[in-house]
């Protein structure tokens, strides 16, 4: 009995710096190789879509770059990797990726079955449907024995399937692999409808070649808290992701800004110096600089900022704030407290 606990005991006191190694794997690998390597979509406009020159922008593209910037110094130090739906996990439990950003919903199974990690809600959305403005259709209800375009390996595909049975609602399902041959379909008029998240639907009109035949229908039909993720066992990697975000808002929350930072991290308030890396070390316990936060958010802005240049009023997309508005507006944007 002695040699087995001595032998229990032994291996609890080896799993302890085993552990602390495997939680610096990917930010050692990404400093190494001197380049983050971000899994984005193939195009969602306002999140992750290539440019004329094929440099992709977006909401989630920003947060790639804020994260090179915090790890690296450098946003520009990112290669984008533009996943299907189905493909995106695999990507990250394969290690092809280092992050994921690509409109992925947090759910209960994806957080117990994949082997992942669900990193904190960058954008709060639900499950929308677009429809041609000349169908005359205003509700969801109004779907009925419509042909609903969608893309496969979605939670667009579980939600449309429960509500719709419990509402009675008959439809015929029209699934896509690729989210661009789901708009070209929706828009040569295969479909009566669209289904993705409200926010997609309504990139996805902005590049329509008559975005005033369309509409996105007030009425949603599910929760889709959107957020990264990262691998399961890589808590110090999962912790910077976090961390980041927490950032960004909290940057937000006190006036920091892509053009005040460098300057208001003589801020009085200790706080700000804490955020920006005047005092608290705080990077070092992340294993980064101290200026970690500062690097991001002179790279991209604040959360802010980042919504209102993609999605916001500054943008196509044109969405209000809503739920992603800040705590102290009404919204759930609220970050942990720096100290």
């Amino acid at each position: 009995m002695k040699r087995l606990l001595f032998a229990l005991g032994f291996l609890l006191a080896a799993a302890v710096p085993f552990g602390d190694a495997v939680a610096q794997q990917t930010l050692a690998t990404v400093k190494q190789r001197g380049t983050l390597v971000c899994g984005v979509s193939q195009g969602f406009a306002g999140f992750s879509t290539p440019d004329s020159r094929g440099e992709f922008r977006g909401l989630d593209a920003d947060y790639c770059r804020a994260l090179a910037a915090a790890v690296l110094g450098d946003p520009a130090k990112v290669r984008f990797i533009p996943l299907t739906a189905q493909a995106r996990f695999t990507a990250l439990q394969t290690g092809e990726i280092d992050v994921l950003y690509r409109n992925s919903t947090q759910t209960f199974l994806r957080d117990t079955s994949l082997g992942l990690n669900q990193g904190p809600v960058t954008f709060y959305d639900g499950q929308g449907f677009a429809v041609r403005r000349d169908a005359n259709v205003t509700k969801v209800q109004e779907l009925d024995g419509a042909s609903i375009c969608l893309a496969q390996g979605t939670t667009h595909e579980l939600n449309l399937n429960d509500v719709f049975r419990a509402r009675r609602i008959r439809f015929q399902p029209v699934v896509f692999e690729r989210i661009d041959t789901m708009y070209e379909a929706f828009f040569a008029g295969r479909c009566d409808a669209m289904t993705q998240d409200a926010s997609a639907l309504a990139g996805a009109l902005t590049v329509a070649r008559d975005p005033a035949a369309y509409r996105v229908l007030e009425e949603t039909i599910s929760k889709e808290p959107l957020g990264p993720f990262t691998r399961n066992g890589d808590d110090g990697w999962s912790n910077i992701v976090l961390w980041l975000h927490m950032a960004l808002v909290e940057a937000e929350e006190l006036g920091v800004t892509a053009a005040n930072a460098e300057s208001r991290a003589r801020d009085a308030n200790p706080t700000v110096q804490r955020l920006l890396g005047t005092t608290g070390e705080f990077g070092q316990r992340l294993g980064l600089d101290d200026r970690w936060a500062m690097n991001a958010i002179r790279a991209v802005g604040n959360y802010g900022e980042i919504f209102e240049r993609n999605v916001g009023q500054g943008s196509p997309l044109k969405l209000q704030r809503g739920l992603n508005g800040l705590w102290t507006a009404g919204g759930l944007m609220y970050a942990i407290p720096f100290r």
